[in-house]
């Protein structure tokens, strides 16, 4: 009871995080939720888990005695057992884009961040190709802003006709619950296409959140950046060991059409005849 008393004092619960055959005894915060929890298991047992498969986070019940499935809506409150369980259908689609099961976000490009963010020019003109080719295919886009007020808005150079929502935040993450509410509206979405700034915080966040919700991103490496080239890159590569893919605009808009027959092959063909900018993002990936 005085350690219960103890880790509750300080705003911490002692949890037990089981996997596979393996157990080991850490803490959270009060009020830590489903994203804070995997997590936690990535930190705990990432070298173990197959990030090709779907899992589940189970509680262990006192009242029935055993593992019961974890509402996405807990928050911890106390003392308690919890484990990951993978699912037995791998997801086999691992890497694969549909313009009918792929959204677009596109993060915070904003005014008063051009004369900070690396190569600012260069993922503005990338990010402008991202969203005529979501035009064309008929993708979802939703655009954040970072505290508008006091950031401005998107910048000019980015057309935003026709996207879905744009929303003002200042979390670092785009997963509010409007955009919860917005990818809720759109029937069998599975693939995030994310761009941006900063990589390092809302880029990053955002992916994290986004797959501890089950849905696999996609980051365009060559149409995001941050103030600091060494903290892009530890972000891309953290980023990458956990299973988020990291790609090219190019890349991801012929892999949406997949065919030279595809209907928009030609119109897709026309925004990347010119090569994306060399930038200095090329050698640091």
């Amino acid at each position: 009871m005085a350690e219960l008393q103890q880790h509750s004092n300080n705003s911490h619960f002692p949890i037990l995080f089981s996997f596979s055959v393996f157990s080991r005894p850490s803490s959270l915060p009060v009020g830590s939720g489903y994203e804070v929890l995997i997590q936690k298991f990535l930190s705990l047992y990432g070298d173990q888990i197959d990030i090709h498969r779907k899992f589940v986070i189970q509680l262990f019940s006192e009242e029935w005695g055993q593992y019961i499935d974890l509402p996405k809506s807990f928050a911890v409150a106390e003392k308690c057992k919890l484990r990951l369980v993978p699912l037995q259908m791998t997801m086999t689609t691992l890497g694969n884009l549909t313009p009918a099961t792929t959204v677009f976000f596109c993060c915070d490009m904003q005014e008063r961040f051009r004369p900070a963010i690396k190569y600012f020019g260069d993922i503005i003109s990338v990010g402008q190709r991202l969203l005529q080719g979501a035009r064309i295919l008929g993708i979802p886009v939703i655009v954040s802003e970072q505290y508008p007020k006091g950031l401005g808005s998107t910048v000019q150079e980015l057309d935003l006709t026709g996207v879905k929502l744009v929303i003002p935040k200042t979390k670092f993450s785009m997963v509010l619950p409007e955009v919860e509410a917005a990818l809720a509206e759109i029937p069998g979405v599975r693939s995030v296409v994310l761009f941006g700034v900063e990589t390092h915080v809302c880029i990053q966040q955002t992916a994290l959140d986004l797959i501890g919700r089950g849905l696999e991103v996609h980051i365009v490496a060559d149409s995001t950046s941050s103030r600091s080239m060494m903290d892009r890159v530890f972000a891309l590569e953290r980023l990458a060991r956990i299973g988020i893919i990291v790609t090219t605009s190019e890349s991801i808009l012929l892999q949406l059409v997949s065919d030279k027959d595809h209907p928009k092959f030609k119109e897709i063909q026309n925004i990347i005849k010119a090569s994306a900018p060399e930038s200095g993002l090329l050698s640091k990936v």
